[in-house]
């Protein structure tokens, strides 16, 4: 027969150190009850407030309670059983490390909540746990999010970060710089995800994962000069990470390879939803072809293009970056490069662990084999592309 049910601990009103202005709700929430585990002052066997007392105590949602308090079980720190409520864990039940997420973009690219799912499948990862920081609502508040994720895991002395570099806003390049430096300063590892925060072809002093871009670009490029087209441009985003600069320079060296000179500069920056800038592009280069720096740019672009007539792939041919999961879905398919997002995870878990076993180890590039995934937007099968007929 079951005892009586513990009674949950009263925890005092959070301090005035952590007004509510000045940290996401969700790092006041987690934070504060990290502190009572760490210190003592809930100890094995306590039972935490109810998720609802928890959320009247610090003025949040229950789905922001409930995400700290996952957090912590991810931790070991405390078991949650059904009718039972939360409890905290003996010291010997929470052994393993803590790493940290530093991932502004997350909910906002696609691409990075299967490598997240990658490193907590990964066999590497266990019992160690994965500590998720909270994701940017929009591009405008990344970069401040990002700092304030990062001074939590510093002050939650994770055992090292999986950071993300910013992309997309003006500031990005100095922001990254302060992030890294500020955990180089707490002697915290770090392993980039996807990309490096210095500009192409420059190298950061810390371990990357991802895939090789320039060969992305290459074989995206490559594969349209070897169906006949000639007329190739490659449109990126302004601010975009450098991977985008990589694969540009992949994009050249394709043409090089097919002896292709173009008469003039065949890339452009700049939103592909800009009606005018798509315009101009079309107009000035009449492209037979257009290699995007990701699908969503190849996205938009399409959007755009089908908006001002011109028909893809018989006007244009259209080949994008990373196979996200609307690639086979957008009004023509698109022909994409498949990057193994799950496998950067698993890598990133790995390359993390082997830097704390042995930080006298050089700094690593980690690849993840890419391939090319065929779909109509490339025109494959047709003959020649027709002139466009810009409106």
């Amino acid at each position: 027969m079951a005892g009586p049910r513990k009674a949950a601990i009263k925890l005092a009103p959070p301090p005035d150190a952590l007004p509510a202005q000045a940290t996401a709700k969700y790092q006041r929430v987690f934070e504060y009850l990290h502190g009572h585990i760490q210190s003592g002052a809930l100890k094995a066997g306590d039972r935490l407030p109810s998720e609802a007392e928890l959320g009247r105590l610090f003025e949040a949602s229950r789905i922001t309670v409930a995400k700290a308090v996952l957090d912590l079980q991810r931790m070991g720190l405390v078991s949650r059983r059904p009718g039972a409520g939360t409890h905290v864990l003996a010291p010997h039940m929470a052994e393993g490390r803590t790493f940290g997420l530093l991932i502004p973009e997350l909910g906002l690219t696609e691409i990075f909540e299967p490598i997240c799912h990658g490193m907590m499948r990964s066999a590497f990862a266990r019992p160690d746990a994965l500590l998720w920081g909270n994701a940017a609502s929009s591009v405008g508040e990344m970069a401040k999010e990002a700092e304030q994720m990062m001074s939590s895991f510093i002050r939650q002395k994770v055992a090292g970060v999986f950071f993300a570099p910013l992309e997309l806003t003006p500031d990005k390049d100095a922001t990254n710089r302060r992030i890294a430096r500020d955990l180089d300063r707490a002697e915290i590892p770090v392993v980039l995800l996807d990309r490096c925060y210095m500009p192409y072809p420059d190298r950061s002093a810390h371990d990357l994962v991802g895939v090789d871009n320039r060969r992305a670009g290459y074989k995206a490029t490559i594969h349209l000069l070897q169906m006949g087209v000639r007329r190739v441009a490659f449109l990126g985003e302004a601010h975009a990470a450098g991977t985008v600069d990589e694969r540009i320079a992949g994009f050249y060296e394709a043409q090089r390879r097919y002896s292709v000179i173009p008469e003039r500069e065949l890339v452009r920056r700049g939103s592909p939803q800009d009606e005018g800038l798509v315009r101009k592009l079309m107009e000035d280069l009449r492209p037979e072809a257009i290699v995007c720096g990701n699908d969503l740019t190849a996205a938009r672009l399409m959007q755009t293009l089908i908006g001002l007539g011109i028909k893809i792939p018989e006007e244009v041919r259209i080949v994008g970056m990373d196979d996200v999961k609307y690639a086979s879905l957008l009004p023509v398919p698109l022909t994409t490069i498949h990057q193994d997002c799950a496998g950067i995870g698993m890598a990133a878990m790995a390359t993390m662990l082997q830097r704390l076993e042995h930080p006298e180890l050089p700094v690593r590039d980690v690849t993840v084999p890419t391939s090319l995934v065929v779909r109509k937007s490339c025109g494959a099968g047709l003959g020649k592309v027709a002139e466009p007929a810009i409106a």
